[in-house]
């Protein structure tokens, strides 16, 4: 016979064997305890872990959401470089510092500006580059601020631009231009729904409609009022752990976090949110820190008799970013999860003899004695084996061995 015959007759013959579980008492103190112990662990574990801890007995479905906000405060600059007189007293309110007025998911305080008051379309000297002729001054060449004309101005050595003039001096102040606005409020609206269990939340509070003057009075605390709805803007900065003077130099991302977990096994009443604050951007950032954009505000002025020319007042904005994030999960009790966590955590039973038969076949000293006693093969076509398997025919044998 040839040896692929030979090899395909051991694979059949491989193929039509069957095992059988054996049972062997093993009598160890020792072993014993190690058994115990392991099973003890793993009903630890489903019980407490699975089926406490992770609510294994529940389905779980996440939150949906919407966030909008309303933020209110006044505040008062007085910049004597914005115009001649040497007096420029502005009030700003919501409509000046929130821009835009609603954005999806987040919103914007202005904490800081530059202001480029009265610019008009024309020709001016450009900011920062130095020229010395007309050579260094490309016609139709693009500068910071517009396009060069070609020509060099004599009087500030810079080059001459068509863009909007003058143009602006981006000089940073060194402390915010607004101050106070740490003091601003911001009301959040938060609407939730659990779409599997048809629940709907929100963070205003049912309670809170018996009490008509307690939103107006209220602003959160994480300690003292958990649940107002209402957010002093030094309050979510310092609760971030950043300073509120320092982010309004420059600006900063902050990160407004909305926790729902909620279990409605409970009453419905019970699932209420949990707020919590972080910053986005990094503090250690050397260039391009903090968050700023420009935006301009336009008006004609009549020209001659014919045109009117239009101007503008360029502001760039410094400020805070305020995004929001929604997470949570609600669990409620349903038959076929808790199933199946227990099948899997009973299954897991099974370890403690796989742990108790490694340590008793290969790290004790009676190993080979195990082993012989654990393991018989039989053999059909064998008539001494089964012979000896008759006489043994319960298979059950108890040794009593203290020492494993």
């Amino acid at each position: 016979m040839s040896g692929i015959a030979m090899g395909c007759t051991r694979i059949c013959a491989r193929f039509f064997e069957y095992d059988t579980p054996k049972i062997v008492h093993i009598r160890s103190f020792k072993v014993g305890i190690l058994y115990r112990f392991v099973q003890l662990v793993i009903i630890a574990y489903i019980i407490g872990v699975v089926m406490v801890y992770k609510k294994g007995y529940q389905e779980f479905d996440n939150v949906e959401s919407t966030v909008t906000s309303k933020v209110k405060g006044v505040v008062m600059t007085n910049n004597s470089m914005l115009n001649s007189t040497g007096n420029d007293v502005r009030v700003w309110d919501t409509a000046d510092y929130v821009v835009p007025p609603q954005e999806n998911g987040a919103f914007f305080v202005t904490t800081n500006y530059i202001m480029t008051p009265d610019q008009e379309q024309g020709i001016c000297p450009e900011q920062g580059a130095t020229c010395t002729s007309d050579a260094d001054c490309p016609a139709k060449s693009q500068s910071a601020n517009g396009i060069r004309n070609g020509t060099c101005n004599t009087t500030t050595n810079t080059c001459n631009i068509y863009a909007w003039c003058p143009v602006e001096t981006d000089m940073e102040p060194s402390v915010p231009m607004l101050q106070g606005t740490e003091t601003f409020t911001v009301l959040i609206k938060n609407q939730i729904i659990f779409p599997k269990f048809g629940v709907r939340r929100r963070n205003i509070l049912d309670s809170f409609a018996t009490n008509n003057t307690y939103l107006s009075g209220c602003h959160y605390d994480p300690v003292t009022d958990p649940y107002c709805p209402i957010f002093r803007l030094g309050d979510i900065v310092r609760l971030a752990g950043e300073n509120y003077t320092e982010l309004a130099v420059k600006g900063a991302v902050m990160g407004f976090v909305i926790q729902w977990d909620c279990n409605l096994d409970l009453a419905v009443e019970k699932c209420r949110p949990k707020y919590s604050f972080r910053r986005i951007d990094n503090r250690d950032d050397v260039t391009a820190k903090g968050w700023n954009f420009r935006y301009a505000n336009y008006w004609n002025v009549p020209g001659n008799s014919t045109t009117t020319i239009q101007k503008r007042t360029l502001i760039k904005a410094f400020g805070i970013r305020f995004i929001f994030y929604v997470y949570g999960t609600a669990g409620k009790f349903n038959f076929v999860p808790m199933a199946t966590n227990l099948g899997a955590g009973l299954a897991l039973l099974g370890l403690s003899v796989i742990v108790c038969d490694m340590i008793l076949l290969y790290c004790t000293k009676k190993r080979e004695f195990y082993h012989e006693n654990k393991f018989v093969m039989v053999k059909d076509d064998d008539a001494l084996l089964v012979e000896d398997s008759v006489k043994s025919n319960y298979s059950y044998r108890d040794f009593n061995h203290s020492d494993a």
